[in-house]
């Protein structure tokens, strides 16, 4: 039997399990979300690493039946898996294509780079049929981490930290400084509103304020549950002047969600149960249904192809960009995600900065050198806690 519990958002759901683990009364899976996992990985004697618990409990586990651009994130180096992929996602472009076509846009072909987008956007704004361009959910995690990875420029050092905890952030380079000055200098038209750190910004769209809307995969059934009108989904834009994916345009997405981390102080029988609840959860046909239903990403190769063959992808025209945009280059040490210490609140200094560019405060350049010198000192704390 497995009884799910609620702790409130993902950063209250990790500060609860830190608590309950101190206190003795640890549940046996807590769903992180990917940010927190240095700090998982950090705790040592409080997680039992999903390979090991594979390993120890007989269950049946292959690591390579599961898409290597998602299990990525949560793999040691030498390729043993720490947590279970869960509810993994990427960001996608959803636009309106009913206002794509009576601004006089082809809705089957949406912007491919961020010039176009502001090309379609301002015919659409100027001739009065939308309020604003485009917004954005998630800022940080899209315009800053997933547009770093989709560019092939780094957000830190040593491989966004994947090498060691002496990291240092990047995201002032001259790709980052651009696109946010540009989303900045967007806003005076309407081009570009802001709606909030999180998904609040999604009514903008789903109510037909905005033509356009950057937001997580998983946003696809909220969306076609509120949205009246007919809706597409395109990759993410690229910056043709910045972007050094191999063939000189995108080089992939990265993943948000979350994974199942196992913590210790159970007993031989329970961990037992909770090994079958991860090949259950691993199972084709359940991994499908779920990508299907939610827009999260098939954790597993079998899942996407039973998708594919089912014909969903055809039914659901652009319900697979998630899957291409995870799978379009082999990732680099750039785009295969990242993994800084003290990044929930790293995350809330971002935000706090790029909301000082959108109220006209700070440049970009300015706002995220600041970004970058007040990461730095908690990456350093981190740095000196575990070391």
């Amino acid at each position: 039997m497995v009884i799910p519990t609620n702790r409130g958002n993902y950063t209250e759901t990790m500060t609860a399990a830190v608590a309950a683990f101190r206190a003795g009364e640890q549940p046996h899976i807590v769903q992180v979300f990917e940010v927190g996992t240095a700090t998982m990985m950090a705790a040592e004697g409080a997680v039992y690493p999903v390979y090991q618990l594979m390993e120890d409990t007989g269950q049946p586990f292959d690591p390579s039946v599961y898409l290597a651009a998602v299990t990525g994130y949560y793999t040691t180096a030498d390729g043993q898996m720490l947590s279970l992929p869960f509810n993994s996602s990427t960001p996608v472009m959803y636009y309106n294509r009913d206002i794509f076509a009576a601004a006089g846009l082809d809705p089957d072909t949406p912007p491919a780079t961020w010039p176009e987008v502001e090309d379609a956007l301002r015919t659409i704004v100027d001739g009065g049929f939308a309020e604003c361009g485009f917004t954005t959910a998630w800022q940080s995690w899209i315009q800053i981490e997933n547009f770093s990875a989709w560019h092939n420029v780094p957000i830190g050092t040593l491989a966004n930290g994947f090498g060691g905890l002496g990291t240092e952030f990047t995201i002032n380079g001259p790709a980052q400084v651009h696109h946010i000055g540009w989303m900045a200098d967007m806003m005076a038209d309407n081009i570009f509103v802001y709606g909030g750190r999180r998904g609040d910004s999604q009514a903008l769209f789903t109510s037909g304020q905005c033509a356009m809307f950057f937001n997580s995969s998983a946003g696809y059934a909220g969306i076609r549950e509120s949205a009246e009108f007919d809706f597409g989904i395109g990759m993410l834009p690229y910056w043709p002047d910045y972007a050094e994916g191999p063939d000189g345009g995108p080089q992939n997405a990265i993943i948000g969600g979350a994974s199942l981390w196992v913590l210790t102080g159970h007993t031989p029988e329970e961990y037992e149960g909770v090994a079958r609840f991860f090949n259950y959860l691993s199972d084709a046909e359940v991994q499908a249904a779920s990508h299907q239903r939610t827009g999260y990403l098939p954790i597993t190769t079998a899942a996407a192809e039973l998708t594919r063959e089912s014909g969903f992808y055809d039914e659901n025209p652009g319900t697979d960009v998630s899957v291409r945009q995870m799978a379009l280059h082999a990732p680099t040490e750039n785009s295969a995600g990242l993994r800084f210490g003290n990044f929930v609140q790293i995350r809330d200094i971002f935000n706090e900065e790029l909301e000082a560019v959108w109220s006209g405060q700070k440049t970009a350049q300015e706002a995220l050198d600041s970004a970058v010198e007040r990461g730095n000192e908690l990456l350093r704390q981190f740095e000196a806690d575990n070391s």
